[in-house]
């Protein structure tokens, strides 16, 4: 993959794009947010890992530009030293796909941008589109359609949503969620789980109006219901 780079620490951007390299894949590196916006046209790189604290804005002022400019399907890493839990949820619910503290960890910085990248791969489901009642999930555009109205979604949230409606009327467990749409054992901030959950019952819509209810178990998982 091509990989961008949005980090103002020198000595970091270089450890960064060494691993990247080791791992096979191409990066180029941006110390401020203008540059970065300048020099990333659509459709040039695969994915972004974006530093919080900027020189000249904030990497969740970045964020919301490639939202808005690139869409929700491009796959975006924060890593940053902030570990607060309300700065993470802040993050994932700005549409960041998975989020890193530092110091980075070599190896699980590797594990983490192959996981994303297999969010990327085409799936190979018995069709190519599966339909929901009034939801259609489109796996050759890796798309979620209410009705003639296509809901924006990130990577994560599209393989979060197509997981939950193959397993309806069915309680998941947290840690089976996470192994299936991150990769992650339980070791995982659980956490991340609930923030994509609550974000993407209000994306879909997945109220009675609609026919279907997200619910949560209490220390346990969730439940996505099909109503009658």
């Amino acid at each position: 993959m091509r990989i961008a780079i949005l980090e103002d620490d020198r000595d970091q951007s270089v450890v960064l794009s060494l691993w990247l390299e080791h791992a096979g894949h191409e990066s180029d590196t941006f110390d401020t947010g203008a540059a970065f916006m300048t020099c990333t046209p659509v459709g040039q790189y695969d994915l972004f890992i974006i530093d919080w604290e900027l020189p000249d804005t904030s990497g969740i002022e970045v964020l919301d530009w490639i939202r808005q400019r690139m869409g929700w399907r491009m796959p975006v890493l924060f890593v940053t030293v902030r570990d607060d839990e309300d700065d993470i949820v802040r993050a994932l619910e700005g549409g960041a796909d998975d989020y890193m503290c530092k110091p980075l960890k070599h190896k699980e910085l590797v594990a983490r941008i192959r996981a994303l990248e297999r969010r990327m791969e085409p799936a190979a489901p018995e069709r190519d589109v599966l339909v929901y009642g009034n939801y259609h999930i489109d796996f050759s555009h890796r798309r979620i359609m209410l009705d003639d109205e296509e809901i924006r979604v990130t990577g994560t949230e599209f393989e979060l949503a197509a997981f939950l409606f193959k397993n309806a009327n069915q309680v998941l467990s947290r840690n089976r969620i996470l192994e299936n749409v991150w990769q992650r054992g339980p070791e995982f901030n659980t956490r991340t789980v609930d923030t994509h959950m609550s974000r993407l019952r209000k994306k879909l819509r997945l109220d009675a109006a609609h026919g279907w209810r997200l619910t949560s178990v209490y220390r346990y998982g969730y439940r996505l219901e099909q109503l009658a």
